[in-house]
C-alpha cells in the first residue's frame, strides 16, 4: 500500500477545506469499507480525512412525521430507535440485517451510502474493471458474477449495489443533503445513485469536494405497515441475493398506496415504480402481486448464466413481502 497522508477534522468546514486543498482525498467515517479498499489496493487516495468527530450525529423525529438523520449517526442507533421501529419498521429491519453487530456499531449512515460495490472483479486488482479503471473492460462478463445485478445493467458494468438500508430509503423518497464549497444542496435519493451506463466509475452526482451531512426522510404514515425481506445464502453477515422493502396501505382489501424497493438485484437501490403503478387500485391478492413483480422484472438482464436465477428470485421476494405486509394489516383489523 502506498503512503497516505492523514488528517482529522473537527468541523464540516475543516473537512471541506482539507479535501479542497489536496486532490484525491477521501473521507473516513466508520471505515468499515474504506479500510478494506485501501488494503487490497482497489482505492489509492493520496489523503484520508477522518470525519468521525464532526457534529453530524443528530437523529431527529420531525413534527410532520418525517425523520432527519445526521450523516455520522451509526447504523445501530437508527435501527434501535423506538420511533424508527414504530413508524419505519422496514428501515429498522434493513439496518439490523445489513451487517454484523460490530460493523453496525461502527458504520455511519452517510458512509453506508458511499460504500463501494462487492463485485469480485472490482475488488481484485488482477482483473479488468471499468468501475475501478475506466476503459479497462469488465472482467465479470466472463468471470464470477453470481452476485451481480440483473436490473440497471450495461455492457460496461453490472455490479450489484450492496446496501440494505438504501432499499427502504429509496421506497421512502429520502433526500440526501450534501455540503461543499458552493453551499448545501439536496439530492433526491433515486438521483443519488447513478446507473453505470458508459461511465460506471461515476457512482454519485456529488463532487469530490462535497460531503454528505444528513439524510431527510419525508413523512409517510402508512410506512408503519412495512417489512423488509432479505434472501441470502446464509442468515448471518451476508449480502442479499435479493431483497424487498414494502410499505402498503389498503382500503377495503384493495391497494390504496404502495412503495416498493428492491435490493441485491440492481446496480442501484431499485424503486419498483412499474409494480407500484400496477398495484394501486387493485385487490391485494397474490395473483396481482405476482403480475406486478413480473412486469417490474420483465426488462431484467438474463444474459449471464450465474446470476440469471435472480430474476425469478426477485419476483418471489417481492410477492412474499407484499403478502407479509398484507397479512400484518389484516391481523390488525385493517388499522393503518
Amino acid at each position: 500500500m502506498k503512503p497516505i497522508a492523514f488528517a482529522r477534522a473537527e468541523t464540516v468546514d475543516q473537512a471541506l477545506a482539507a479535501v479542497t486543498a489536496r486532490p484525491n482525498t477521501v473521507f473516513l467515517a466508520g471505515g468499515t469499507t474504506l479500510v478494506d479498499m485501501l488494503r487490497i489496493g482497489a482505492m489509492e487516495p493520496d489523503n484520508v480525512v477522518d470525519i468521525n468527530r464532526l457534529p453530524l450525529t443528530d437523529l431527529e423525529h420531525r413534527p410532520d412525521g418525517g425523520l432527519r438523520i445526521g450523516a455520522m449517526v451509526r447504523m445501530s442507533e437508527v435501527a434501535a430507535d423506538p420511533g424508527v421501529v414504530e413508524r419505519f419498521p422496514f428501515l429498522s429491519i434493513a439496518l439490523a440485517k445489513g451487517a454484523s453487530a460490530q460493523i453496525r456499531n461502527m458504520a455511519s449512515m452517510g458512509g453506508n451510502l458511499m460504500q463501494r460495490v462487492r463485485c469480485p472483479q472490482f475488488r481484485d486488482i488482477a482483473y479488468a474493471c471499468n468501475k475501478r479503471v475506466p476503459g479497462s473492460g469488465c472482467g465479470a462478463q466472463e468471470g464470477l458474477h453470481r452476485g451481480n445485478a440483473v436490473l440497471g445493467t450495461s455492457e460496461h458494468c453490472f455490479a450489484m449495489h450492496p446496501s440494505d438500508m438504501a432499499v427502504p430509503l429509496t421506497a421512502l423518497d429520502a433526500v440526501v443533503q450534501v455540503q461543499g464549497p458552493r453551499g448545501t444542496r439536496a439530492i433526491a435519493f433515486d438521483d443519488f445513485f447513478l446507473l453505470p451506463g458508459d461511465t460506471p466509475h461515476l457512482e454519485h452526482p456529488i463532487t469530490a469536494d462535497e460531503l454528505i451531512v444528513r439524510i431527510d426522510v419525508p413523512p409517510l404514515p402508512f410506512a408503519r405497515n412495512s417489512h423488509y425481506l432479505k434472501v441470502r445464502d446464509r442468515e448471518s453477515y451476508e449480502f442479499a441475493a435479493a431483497s424487498a422493502a414494502v410499505a402498503l396501505e389498503l382500503t377495503d382489501g384493495a391497494v390504496r398506496d404502495v412503495r416498493i424497493g428492491l435490493g441485491g438485484v440492481a446496480t442501484k437501490p431499485w424503486r419498483a415504480k412499474m409494480a407500484e403503478a400496477l398495484l394501486i387500485g387493485k385487490p391485494a391478492t397474490k395473483e396481482n402481486f405476482a403480475a406486478a413483480a413480473a412486469t417490474e422484472l420483465a426488462a431484467a438482464d438474463g444474459s449471464h448464466e450465474m446470476n440469471r436465477f435472480k430474476i425469478e428470485l426477485a419476483q418471489r421476494t417481492m410477492v412474499r413481502t407484499l403478502e407479509t405486509v398484507t397479512a400484518q394489516i389484516t391481523q390488525r383489523g385493517g388499522r393503518k
